[in-house]
């Protein structure tokens, strides 16, 4: 038998074989394999917590080595496989014939009493470890939801250090994970083949009145993965309106939902007791947010916003309040999908295909263009105000829409969510059949293949391309909007209407002169 922990360390992480050999000598502890101090203080919370749990220590000296050598242990999570290859180690020198099970992990915060504390990244560890063949593992009972969600992963979840170790000589005491066809556990609706969460009632989109334009495009956002800017004056009704995009989004399928997943271990945000995350992230950061903060690093190479936003939406309210630096380091992960930390030597990649919703003001004090109120901004104060974003940052942005204050109109037709989400399944269910992916994602190759027009769309295209100086990255977010408007209305060739539709939501904005007008 071999016993495994789990060193975290980015997106990957690293299993750490815990070994141990007792020998004569004076009593000590000796740890050696790049301990950190976490690590290293575990000798003596493990030392009270076995003589505590009424078992006897061993008596001679005890070397702890935790391989590979060169890679730095970190984290109190190895205080109870350091305890139970000790007491491993000390059984069988008692008694060659006794039987204990195979290859396990074994992760747990020991406290002096015994007892075992949950601790973060379980689903991550628990994951590694069945790519590397291990196929049991004992974890702290309140982490025990997260690793049973690892297809073919058997778990014994552990209060106390005496059940652990009790689970070493038992297989039958650990429990299989959940099959994937458990989904009587998720609360969601079924629109035409696909699930969504299901709706609260005290939150809908049929609030929103007004603003036809704005839900419409962010129907098509939704259906498509598109990144959508939003900017008017305030209580224009920008923010309440995205704010209430995650009602629109579909659940995750099982794959995006392992990545989500692991992530969220990783970041230690998976509250004790909670299973995998089937609800599409929906991340909201504060305008005073860091570099770090958003695209993630620190010591450990932590996850930032982009990455919890994966497979979901990152939403900056304010954007031009953000920092210049942090809204152009979004530009690189929003074509790649990922984004790569690099740390005293090490690097990590974290996956990053997020949508990005901003809105903003179109000026400083916010009032430029309104028809009921004065700016007071110069010309030189809203044109700086717009170059936070720059050219290449708005150009990634497909969808842009001018919000108007319609504070006294009520819409002809008042919109519930079930209706909006109607399309969008849709669009959603053709996607993953044809091509695997959300419609923002097509590369160049990809549109050519699916992206198919008549002539006459193909004639307003070309006519949009002149008349608004469409770069070839606006051109193709333009056939992107197009084939998803397609397949909201189950059209397989893209029609004049559908691409005049999506030149609409695109033409807005297209500089910093556009936005101006």
């Amino acid at each position: 038998m071999r016993i495994f922990s789990f060193s975290p360390f980015g997106y990957e992480g690293s299993l750490v074989n815990v070994e141990v050999d007792l020998r004569r000598g004076i009593p000590a502890v000796d740890i050696v394999g790049l301990a950190d101090g976490a690590v290293k203080e575990s000798r003596e919370r493990m030392r009270a917590a076995i003589h505590n749990s009424g078992l006897d220590f061993p008596p001679e000296r005890v070397l702890i080595n935790l391989s590979p050598a060169d890679l730095k242990k970190e984290g109190a999570g190895f205080d109870l496989p350091v305890a139970l290859s000790v007491l491993y180690a000390q059984e069988a020198g008692k008694n060659d014939s006794a039987k204990f099970i195979g290859d396990v992990l074994v992760i747990g915060e020991l406290e002096l009493n015994g007892n075992i504390r949950p601790v973060r990244g379980i689903y991550a560890a628990v994951s590694t470890a069945k790519a590397g063949g291990i196929g049991l593992c004992i974890v702290p009972s309140q982490n025990s939801a997260e690793a049973k969600e690892i297809p073919g992963m058997k778990v014994f979840g552990a209060s106390t250090l005496l059940q652990a170790f009790s689970a070493l000589k038992d297989e039958s005491l650990f429990c299989p994970s959940y099959t994937e066809e458990n989904e009587e556990r998720i609360n969601k609706v079924n629109i035409l083949g696909v699930d969504f969460p299901k709706e609260d009632s005290t939150v809908s989109l049929s609030d929103i009145k007004g603003q036809d334009f704005l839900l419409r495009g962010m129907q098509i956002a939704a259906a498509g993965g598109h990144n959508l800017l939003a900017f008017g004056p305030p209580g224009c009704g920008k923010t309440l309106s995205l704010q209430r995009f995650p009602l629109l989004l579909p659940l995750l399928t099982q794959e995006e939902a392992r990545a989500v997943t692991r992530i969220y271990s990783i970041a230690g945000l998976l509250s004790p007791g909670s299973s995998i995350l089937r609800n599409a992230p929906f991340r909201m950061p504060h305008q005073t947010a860091s570099i770090e903060g958003i695209c993630g690093g620190g010591i450990h190479c932590t996850p930032g916003e982009i990455s919890l936003a994966h497979r979901g939406t990152l939403f900056l309210d304010e954007g031009a309040e953000f920092k210049t630096s942090v809204l152009q380091m979004l530009r690189v992960p929003l074509e790649n999908g990922s984004i790569t930390l690099s740390r005293a030597g090490r690097s990590t990649t974290y996956p990053a295909d997020f949508q990005l919703l901003i809105a903003t003001n179109p000026c400083p004090c916010g009032f430029y263009g309104s028809k009921e109120k004065i700016c007071l901004c110069s010309g030189r104060a809203v044109e700086q105000y717009w170059k936070k974003f720059s050219g290449p940052l708005l150009d990634r942005m497909d969808i842009r829409i001018k919000v108007e204050e319609n504070i006294n109109e009520i819409s002809n037709s008042p919109k519930t969510t079930e209706s909006l989400r109607t399309p969008i399944a849709k669009a959603v269910y053709v996607q993953r059949e044809r091509q695997g992916k959300k419609n923002a994602s097509l590369n160049p190759q990809e549109i050519l293949t699916f992206c198919t027009c008549t002539t006459e769309a193909r004639d307003s295209l070309l006519k949009a391309e002149k008349l608004y100086d469409f770069s070839p990255r606006a051109s193709a977010a333009c056939l992107k909007l197009a084939r998803t408007i397609a397949d909201m209305s189950g059209e397989e060739t893209i029609s004049e209407n559908c691409m005049n539709e999506a030149i609409l939501y695109r033409k807005t904005a297209c500089g910093i002169g556009e936005v101006l007008r």
